[in-house]
């Protein structure tokens, strides 16, 4: 059989148990303990040696790419209604809330998120789906621009870091009007002021 035969072959049935196996027991770990969960623990419960793991998935951030893969689904449901909006000021702040939401999925997750986002390492496995979502954000951002709802210096880069924060710190246990009141300064940060006021 030539090299490319087997390049086009699926992986085995097993290979293919395992990486899902591990990823259940995986995104259940996350929702338990946070994103800094033993990854020896999630092997052990899924039934494999670290080794397995590590060939599927070679570094926690690898492991967490591919989990949030997986949840990536209802967040592309709600951008799919936010784009039907008619409002494009409206469309970025449900934005903002479905990317806060989809951070908060695990504890601790939006350190790395912010790293990956930060030092645009191409080695990373967060750093493509970070630039997917802050791509998408731009979006939302220059259709609000051009609308004259947000000012022209904001990039869709600066509300994602702003997202990410805002998850930050619902992990760490603040009150929902304590965050509440942090989304509305963000807000006044970015719109642009109504100059016939």
């Amino acid at each position: 059989m030539s090299s490319g035969e087997q390049r086009g072959r699926k992986p085995r049935a097993d290979v293919q148990r395992n990486r899902a196996a591990l990823l259940e027991t995986a995104q259940r770990h996350f929702l338990q303990h946070g994103v800094g969960t033993s990854l020896e623990a999630v092997a052990k419960e899924t039934g494999v040696g670290p080794g397995t793991l590590y060939r599927h998935f070679p570094t926690r951030e690898a492991l967490l790419a591919a989990v949030l893969q997986t949840r990536s689904e209802e967040l592309v449901a709600r951008q799919a209604d936010i784009d039907r909006l008619g409002d494009p000021a409206e469309a970025l702040e449900q934005w903002l809330r479905a990317m806060e939401e989809y951070f908060s999925a695990f504890s601790g997750l939006p350190d790395p998120l912010m790293a990956a986002a930060r030092a645009q390492e191409p080695d990373n496995p967060l750093t493509i789906p970070c630039g997917i979502l802050i791509s998408a954000t731009d979006q939302y951002v220059r259709a609000a621009q051009l609308a004259g709802r947000v000012r022209a210096s904001v990039r869709g880069h600066d509300l994602f870091l702003a997202a990410c924060s805002i998850a930050w710190i619902k992990g760490n246990g603040a009150e929902e009007e304590s965050l509440d009141r942090l989304r509305t300064l963000i807000a006044s940060g970015y719109r642009q002021r109504d100059t016939q006021a």
